[in-house]
């Protein structure tokens, strides 16, 4: 048996596991959208913790994450930084979200949204960037793992077999099962890609040069700059680390997915202990790391023409391992792809369904009609990320780093729903109008000043906006947070 056929079964078989696995938690419950979008709002700590690690840990942690530290060095840390932000908005927001939704009944980012500024083109206008910010998001999961089908069996799955065999497992779980099959499946997989990530992270640096410290001396020695700021290759100043930081802390908290997870919660407390726990998680991308320092002396000679193949690479190419720990090494970085993808996909298809659809052509459906067509949009959504990476899965990255940018401009508007009932709904969405157009303006026609990142300066001016508007235009306004709250 050769080893390309010897890694592609086993690859096959995790894909049976994890397809069984999220099919069987479909459970015994009612079919109503709450069971469907929110796990029935009692997902407890363990479940939670993995849900909520996966919204993170995507196919960018095995593939962008080590591409930023073989070509850039030190300044890869600011991802490192910003996940170190994310249990404080977990902790801030979460458990204020989950009480809402218990009380109001919400279930999407756009419920909240429309329902405290009493403003349904508000909620559709959140529900519309949602999606569009999701589908790139999705497309960049299902192109990783056709990339990595295609590098780990020498091309005997091609991209397009192995971005469809991801597509078909993903989509047929979450179709099914709905939160609960998300649930059970990210914890089998979030296991999976820990126990794979810390494995590579500390054989190949051990394997190439004797183990982690005399690879950074080495390192050190040999080329030093990749171990400050603003790092070797194309590098990044302290203003665009900080702000990316920032904007990747803040724009991650807006996310819809990350959003409706809090309202599956079965408390408060559940998550403010999930964002305790949190960093263990996120230790996640220290070995993957430590696999793309391997590559920058690796590779020095050669530079290779795809950062983010890195790890491929390395793995595949350098350090010479038998087949089966290839096969480890794909599913565990699938398991990343695949769990990302899983909630962007559900998560699409209930805002689609819920903000977009409900207010407009779906206004006098029923709950189950509701149910069956969020499941089709599932299919829906999913399909048109698959078709989108066949078509130009290169671009994706770029889209994927605006759609940062754009989300986060929800931020005024969505703190102010939650802790400052104060502000108008004209101050919030022209404060977004604004925001959005400069960092539109700064991301695709103009330089970003001093280099940082554009999403911030939007965010600068969309906050400079809301205070104007509020102190100058808006009249203060009744909404529901401040007579319940």
């Amino acid at each position: 048996m050769s080893d390309s056929i010897l890694v592609t079964l086993i690859t096959l078989a995790y894909l049976a596991v994890v397809l069984w696995v999220g099919i069987r938690a479909r459970g015994d419950g009612p079919s109503t959208l709450e069971n469907y979008v929110a796990g029935g709002r009692h997902v407890g700590v363990l479940i939670l913790f993995f849900i909520l690690g996966a919204e993170i840990f995507s196919a960018f942690s095995f593939l962008g994450g080590p591409g930023w530290a073989y070509s850039r060095g030190a300044p890869a840390f600011y991802i490192i930084a910003y996940l170190g932000l994310i249990p404080i908005t977990i902790w801030v927001l979460g458990p204020k979200v989950a009480r809402l939704g218990r009380e109001r009944g919400y279930l999407t980012q756009g419920d909240l949204i429309s329902d405290h500024y009493r403003s349904t083109p508000l909620g559709l206008l959140a529900g519309v960037i949602g999606v569009l910010a999701m589908v790139p998001y999705l497309t960049v999961q299902i192109a990783g793992a056709g990339m990595l089908f295609q590098a780990a069996t020498n091309s005997l799955v091609p991209f397009w077999l192995g971005a469809l065999l991801a597509f078909i497992v993903v989509a047929a779980y979450v179709f099914t099962s709905g939160l609960n099959g998300i649930g059970w499946t990210n914890l089998v997989q979030g296991i999976m890609m820990i126990a794979i990530a810390w494995f590579l992270g500390l054989i190949i640096p051990t394997h190439i040069y004797g183990g982690v410290q005399e690879m950074f001396t080495e390192i050190a020695s040999k080329a030093p700059e990749y171990l400050t700021i603003p790092g070797g290759g194309k590098g990044m100043e302290w203003g665009a680390f900080s702000t990316a930081v920032l904007v990747s802390a803040f724009g991650g908290a807006m996310w819809p997915h990350l959003f409706m997870k809090f309202y599956s919660a079965d408390s408060g407390r559940s998550l403010r202990k999930v964002s305790v726990f949190y960093p263990l998680y996120a230790y996640l991308l220290i070995p993957l790391m430590l696999i793309g320092f391997a590559g920058i002396l690796t590779f020095a000679d050669t530079p290779l023409a795809s950062s983010d193949r890195v790890l491929l690479e390395l793995v595949i190419n350098v350090s010479d391992f038998p087949a089966w720990v290839v096969g480890l090494m794909l599913s565990g970085a699938l398991a990343a792809a695949m769990s990302t993808g899983a909630n962007l996909a559900h998560t699409a298809a209930v805002v689609l369904t819920r903000d977009v659809l409900g207010p407009t052509v779906m206004r006098n459906a029923t709950e189950q009609q509701a149910v069956k067509a969020t499941r089709i949009c599932v299919l829906a959504v999913s399909l048109v990320a698959y078709l989108v990476a066949l078509i130009n899965p290169s671009s994706l990255v770029i889209l994927l780093l605006g759609a940062y940018g754009l989300i986060v401009q929800l931020m005024p508007m969505v703190l102010g729903a939650l802790f400052f009932p104060a502000l108008t709904k004209r101050a919030a969405s022209l404060g977004a109008l604004a925001g959005s157009s400069v960092f539109l303006i700064f991301q695709f026609a103009v330089t970003s000043p001093f280099g940082w990142h554009a999403g911030f300066w939007g965010l600068l001016v969309n906050t400079a906006v809301v205070l104007l508007c509020q102190k100058y235009v808006g009249h203060k306004q009744v909404n529901r947070s401040e007579i319940t709250t």
